[in-house]
């Protein structure tokens, strides 16, 4: 257990704590209680049809400032890729976690996306002192102290860089495999359940990537798909 946190909102915070309402001084909240080394991890990609979750997690330098960090959902592909590259030049440390969809069907898709955050953190070359974990579930077997942040990627900068490498990431993997499955139209949609995505579904059938544990690839499977869902 470590020790209690200062007051954040109207509640302490220790390893046990789900947070819900912390604001943007999280960071620095953890530096004053000795956890020098925060790092913000987060994920992409849980909800498609298709492709692999892909986890980020970050430290960055104290004397981080970049305007426009927040949740990644948020922001234009445009505008994302931007803030992409400037947090790749600055960031103190950053490790990517993939996991693919075959682990998604055999584990399911929450276990999976802990896992690639698992995956994450480890890639990191200087292990960290605190995880700032986005969402309400804690991260098995981390040897880390770790509080889950409730949509910690509105209120934690190094979760909402996290947020971000952790998209665009993802997005560059669906463009590859945009290039060997182009009836699928992955470059547009990433995989999500769109009713483009959903037509080529029920043309085609699934492809390598798609997750056949996910309702509407077994419907596609089944013959039953509706496309009216998308």
């Amino acid at each position: 257990m470590v020790k209690r946190l200062g007051k954040i909102s109207t509640q302490a915070c220790n390893e046990n704590t789900i947070i819900s309402t912390c604001g943007f001084v999280l960071e620095n909240q953890l530096k004053v209680n000795g956890f020098k080394e925060v790092a913000g991890v987060d994920e992409a990609g849980r909800g498609p049809l298709a492709g692999p979750v892909v986890a980020a997690c970050v430290v960055l330098p104290t004397d981080f400032i970049l305007p426009g960090v927040n949740d990644s959902k948020k922001l234009t592909p445009k505008r994302r890729e931007r803030l992409f590259e400037q947090i790749m030049e600055r960031v103190q440390e950053v490790g990517i976690g993939i996991v693919g969809e075959r682990t998604i069907d055999r584990e399911n898709i929450l276990n999976a996306s802990l896992k690639a955050m698992w995956k994450a953190i480890d890639k990191l070359k200087n292990p960290p002192q605190f995880v700032l974990v986005d969402g309400n579930q804690k991260i098995p077997n981390l040897s880390f102290p770790q509080i889950p942040v409730v949509k910690g990627d509105s209120k934690s900068f190094s979760i909402a860089a996290a947020s971000i490498v952790a998209k665009v990431t993802r997005d560059r993997i669906m463009l590859k495999y945009h290039q060997r499955y182009p009836e699928f139209g992955f470059a547009q949609h990433k995989g999500y359940a769109t009713k483009a995505h959903l037509e080529a579904l029920k043309a085609f059938g699934p492809c390598e990537i798609h997750r056949r544990s996910f309702k509407l690839v077994k419907q596609c499977l089944a013959n039953q798909i509706d496309l009216q869902m998308g």
